[in-house]
């Protein structure tokens, strides 16, 4: 049991700083995902006017 907790790096001394970072990069994934075709459309808008 012991060499479960230890693995799982629940003892380190700065957990919240890495959790935080993960939490939020993930959460940041799930918009990008949610988002992704008004994101594209953001950065490469369809121009369907030309300079003729």
């Amino acid at each position: 049991m012991i060499d479960t907790v230890l693995h799982t790096g629940s003892e380190h001394p700065d957990l919240l700083w890495i959790l935080v970072p993960a939490f939020l990069s993930f959460l940041a994934g799930l918009g990008v995902m949610t988002y992704g075709d008004r994101i594209r459309e953001w950065i490469r808008p369809d121009s369907n006017t030309t300079a003729e």
